[in-house]
């Protein structure tokens, strides 16, 4: 404890910053897409189709009942048995979107199920057609409902990002994992990275608050009151 050198880990600090780069870049792309899939596949669990609801149940089942880095390990050597040679960082990308899916899936779903039926009712009565009434009665308010599940989430998918690094992925595990096998320093480089993490969770709150002032005009309204 008396011989700590962090040096070793600033020395390499352009390493660290393509690190963090691209563990934004993961989170921020399985982010959106993840949120689009999830958003589908709650439409599709509660829609009138048999077998649309069985398949998006399945599929989040299986997702948020196994280990990310079996997914990871999947989708990696699955692509590469069908003879598709892609990045580790698009393959990342994809399988943190496939699991995040199935997350945003169910918070969406209880989003969906809070709204009272007698808006619907209504929108019926007003001869709006299903797709109409999602987009403009029932997206916004379940969004804005479950949104700090959402983001509690986003932030989650974040730090998961980490198992990336087993598939070579060079986000910021992955660099802080070179770094110590490089000087022999794994207790100043991990201290630092994980500093880093709690950075980048604080970052991305602030962000989503944001974004949330920005979409939702109670929550603008609310945040001025205060």
């Amino acid at each position: 404890m008396t011989n700590l050198d962090f040096s070793v880990v600033f020395d390499r600090w352009d390493m660290v910053l393509q690190g963090i780069y691209l563990t934004i870049r993961l989170t921020l792309v399985a982010t959106a897409c993840g949120f689009v899939l999830g958003t589908f596949c709650a439409i599709g669990k509660r829609g009138r189709t048999p077998w649309l609801r069985k398949i998006c149940s399945a599929y989040i089942e299986a997702i948020r009942n196994t280990p990310l880095l079996v997914q990871i390990f999947l989708v990696y050597f699955g692509l590469s048995s069908l003879g598709l040679s892609l990045p580790a960082v698009t393959v990342s990308m994809i399988a943190l979107t496939i699991n995040v899916g199935a997350y945003s899936a169910e918070i969406m779903r209880a989003g969906f199920d809070s709204i009272e039926k007698g808006q619907l009712e209504a929108a019926e009565t007003l001869g709006l057609s299903r797709r109409q009434i999602y987009w403009h009665v029932v997206l916004k308010q379940a969004l804005e409902r479950v949104y700090p599940a959402l983001t509690s989430q986003f932030v989650l998918l974040m730090l998961a990002s980490s198992i990336c690094s087993q598939i070579s992925a060079e986000e910021l595990t992955a660099v802080a994992n070179f770094i110590q096998s490089d000087t022999y320093r794994p207790f100043e480089t991990y201290i630092v990275v994980g500093a880093l993490y709690v950075v980048l969770s604080i970052f991305l709150r602030i962000l989503f608050w944001a974004f949330g002032l920005a979409i939702f005009r109670r929550r603008r309204n609310l945040a001025a009151f205060i």
